[in-house]
C-alpha cells in the first residue's frame, strides 16, 4: 500500500479512536437535507481522494508536513502576532482617535477630546463600549499609576490578546466545518496578514464586531445556536449595529433549515434584555437623557439627507484596491470562491460534501452579503470591512484548496492516478507558492506601514521623553498645536501628564474639529452650540498660533498661506526632533504601499514630521 494512503487510513483510525475514547457521537442531523450520520446515509466512509477527513472533532493531523499546526503552536503564534501589532501597528483612522481614545482617556483621567457624535444631541456613541474597554486600563491605573502611553498599549495588548483567543477558536470551529487542511492554509493567511495586523488590536466598534462577529460563527460551524445568537447581539449592539448583517445566515439557518423558530426568539429576546437595557441605562446616564445609541447610528447613516457622505465618498474601485493592500492575493481568491466551488462540484468527482454540516451558499454568506451591502455605498472605509476580515481569509484557504483539487483533477488525467495518492500530498508545491506569495507580500505591506506612518506615535514617545526638561516643568497650560496634520495626532494618552494639551491651528481645513469636554462633573451632558451633524467648522475649536509652546508639522514641500514651512521660521521655532514620514504624493504607489528592498529607496519620497518648539516659551 502507498505511503500516502497508509496515513490517510492511520489518520481516519485515530480520528475514530479518539472519538470513541471521549464517548462522542455524531449527531444524526448534521447532514444537509437531514438524512443519516455525519456522512450521510448509506455513506459510512470517505472514499474520495479529493476529501478531507471524516471526523473534524479530531485534533488536527495533516499529510503535509509543512502545514501541521497543533493547538499549542497555533495559540502561541496568534498570540505572538497580535502582541506584534499592539506595539508597532499605527492608528490609521483618526475615528480611532477622537471617538474612543480620546474620551476613554477622558473617562480615566478627566480631560479628553470629544467629537459631535458624544453630544447628546445627538448621541451615536456608546458609553458602554468605552466602559467596557476601558474597564482593565482603569482597574491599572488605579493600582499602579503608570505613564498614560503604557495605558495606550496595555489596553491595545488585551485587545490584541480576546482577537488572539477568537482567532484561535475560529480555526478549531474551520478544522471542523471545512476540514483540516482548510484550517492550516487559513492560519497561515492570518499570521501574515496585513489587514489582521491593522485591525486586530484598533480600538473600534468595528474591530469589537470582528471579535465577536467571528466567535459567533464558529459557535455556529459547532451548531451552539443559543451562543451564537448571543454573540451576534452583543457584537451588533455594543459594537456596531450594521454587524447585524453577519448574523442573518444563522438565523435563516435556525428559523427555516433547524426550524428553531421558538429558540431564536427566546434567545433574541434573552439577548436584547441582558444588553441593551443595562447599555440604555449607562448611556443615558452619561448623556443626561434616554439614548439608544445604536438606534441613533443607524437614523444618521441610513435615514437622514447627507448621512456620512458628507465625510466624503470614493470610487466603485476603493474596496478592490483596499482589499488587495491587506490581504493581497487571498483578497482576490476570496472574491472567486463561489465560482471556483461551483466549477469543483462539477469538475472534480468528489463523493461527498466538503462541509461537516452546512452548505457553502450558506456558510460562506455572511461575507458576501456583507460585500454587495457596503461595496455599493458611497462613503467608503477601510474599517468598514474589519468584521468580515476572517472571512475573507477563510474564503482564500477554500479557494487554494479548491485549486489544489483541480490541479490534481488535471494531473490525474493527463498523466493517470497515483495509487493511495491524495490531493494534499500532489498539490504541495501548488500551495505553497501561494502561501510563498501571500506570505511575502503581507510582511512587505506591514513592515511599509510601519516605515511610512508611523512617525506621528514615534515623535510623541519622544516628545513624551523631552518633555521632562526642568524647564517646562512651570505651572500652567503647554499648549501642543496641530495644522493641517490634526488628523494624525494619536491621542491624549501620548501627551505629557497633567498640564499638557492638544490644540488646533487654523489651516485649510475647514470641516469640524473636536473640542475638549467640560471638566465639570456633567461635561458628557452638556449640549455645546460649536457641535453639528454637517461637518461645518466652527471657530471655537481654533487656538490663536501665537500661544502654541509647542507645534507638530509635517513638510511635504507643499505651502499655502494657512499652512507655511513653519521649520523655516528659524526666529520663532527651534527644531526639537524631526522623523520621515512618506510623501504619498511625490511616491510610486506600488513602491509607497509595499516595500520592496533596492527599489523602494528610489520610488518613494518621505517628507519631514517635524516637533517644534518656540524659541520665547510664555505659559498661561
Amino acid at each position: 500500500m502507498a505511503p500516502a494512503r497508509q496515513r490517510i487510513l492511520a489518520r481516519r483510525n485515530l480520528s475514530e479512536n479518539s472519538e470513541n475514547s471521549h464517548g462522542k457521537k455524531p449527531p444524526g442531523k448534521l447532514k444537509e437535507g437531514g438524512k443519516g450520520g455525519r456522512d450521510g446515509e448509506g455513506k459510512s466512509k470517505r472514499k474520495s481522494l479529493f476529501n478531507s477527513p471524516k471526523n473534524r472533532d479530531a485534533p488536527p493531523v495533516s499529510t503535509n508536513k509543512f502545514l501541521i499546526f497543533g493547538h499549542e503552536s497555533a495559540i502561541k503564534l496568534l498570540f505572538t502576532t497580535r502582541l506584534f501589532a499592539a506595539i508597532w501597528s499605527h492608528i490609521s483612522d483618526c475615528d480611532e482617535t477622537f471617538n474612543y481614545w480620546d474620551p476613554l482617556h477622558f473617562m480615566i483621567y478627566g480631560k479628553g477630546l470629544q467629537t459631535w457624535e458624544y453630544s447628546p444631541e445627538y448621541g451615536l456613541r456608546s458609553y458602554t463600549y468605552l466602559l467596557m474597554c476601558g474597564l482593565p486600563a482603569w482597574f491599572y491605573n488605579s493600582i499602579y499609576t503608570p505613564n498614560p502611553m503604557l495605558m495606550f498599549y496595555f489596553v491595545r495588548c488585551i485587545l490584541g490578546i480576546v482577537c488572539a483567543i477568537v482567532e484561535f477558536h475560529f480555526y478549531k470551529a474551520v478544522c471542523r466545518e471545512f476540514g483540516i487542511h482548510i484550517g492550516h492554509i487559513w492560519l497561515i493567511f492570518q499570521f501574515f496578514s496585513a489587514g489582521m495586523f491593522v485591525s486586530s488590536t484598533a480600538f473600534l466598534p468595528s474591530s469589537f464586531s470582528m471579535y465577536l462577529g467571528s466567535a459567533a460563527l464558529a459557535e455556529w460551524w459547532f451548531q451552539r445556536y443559543n451562543s451564537a445568537v448571543f454573540l451576534t447581539a452583543i457584537s451588533t449592539l455594543l459594537g456596531w449595529p450594521f454587524a447585524a448583517v453577519i448574523g442573518l445566515p444563522i438565523a435563516i439557518d435556525m428559523i427555516f433549515r433547524q426550524k428553531m423558530l421558538k429558540e431564536f426568539v427566546i434567545w433574541m429576546t434573552i439577548s436584547a434584555a441582558t444588553i441593551l437595557i443595562p447599555m440604555i441605562l449607562i448611556d443615558s446616564s452619561y448623556f443626561g437623557k434616554i439614548v439608544i445609541a445604536p438606534l441613533n447610528l443607524i437614523i444618521y447613516n441610513v435615514f437622514t439627507s447627507h448621512g456620512p457622505n458628507l465625510y466624503g465618498v470614493e470610487p466603485f474601485s476603493y474596496y478592490l484596491i483596499n482589499g488587495f493592500l491587506n490581504f493581497n492575493i487571498v483578497w482576490l481568491l476570496a472574491l472567486i470562491t463561489p465560482g471556483l466551488l461551483i466549477f469543483c462540484h462539477y469538475f472534480v468527482p468528489a463523493k461527498s460534501q466538503s462541509t461537516l454540516s452546512l452548505p457553502h451558499w450558506l456558510s460562506l454568506a455572511p461575507l458576501y452579503l456583507w460585500l454587495m451591502i457596503f461595496w455599493p455605498q458611497p462613503h467608503k472605509e477601510e474599517r468598514f470591512l474589519f468584521p468580515v476580515y476572517l472571512l475573507i481569509t477563510l474564503c482564500g484557504a477554500i479557494s487554494l484548496d479548491v485549486i489544489q483539487k483541480v490541479y490534481f483533477r488535471i494531473k490525474g488525467l493527463l498523466k493517470g492516478f497515483r495509487p493511495g495518492s491524495h490531493y494534499w500530498d500532489e498539490s504541495t508545491l501548488v500551495a505553497g507558492i501561494f502561501i510563498a506569495i501571500a506570505t511575502l507580500l503581507g510582511v512587505s505591506r506591514i513592515f511599509a506601514l510601519y516605515r511610512n506612518y508611523h512617525a506621528p506615535i514615534n515623535l510623541m514617545i519622544e516628545f513624551n521623553n523631552l518633555a521632562k526638561d526642568k524647564t517646562l516643568q512651570v505651572e500652567g497650560n503647554v499648549n501642543v498645536c496641530f495644522g493641517k496634520d490634526w488628523y494624525r495626532f494619536p491621542g491624549s494618552f501620548f501627551l505629557p501628564p497633567s498640564n499638557y494639551r492638544v490644540r488646533f491651528i487654523e489651516s485649510d481645513f475647514h470641516g469640524m474639529l473636536p473640542a475638549y469636554f467640560d471638566e465639570r462633573g456633567n461635561g458628557t451632558s452638556i449640549i455645546h452650540p460649536y457641535f453639528n451633524d454637517r461637518n461645518e467648522g466652527d471657530d471655537f475649536m481654533l487656538f490663536n498660533y501665537t500661544k502654541c509652546h509647542f507645534l507638530i508639522d509635517l513638510d511635504v514641500g507643499r505651502y499655502s498661506d494657512l499652512e507655511p514651512n513653519y521649520a523655516e521660521r528659524d526666529k520663532e521655532w527651534t527644531v526639537l526632533h524631526t522623523l520621515p514620514f512618506v510623501n504619498a504624493e511625490r511616491s510610486h504607489s506600488l513602491f509607497r504601499a509595499f516595500y520592496i528592498p533596492y527599489f523602494t529607496e528610489s520610488y518613494v519620497e518621505f517628507g519631514s514630521m517635524n516637533l517644534l518648539k518656540r524659541k520665547k516659551l510664555k505659559f498661561e
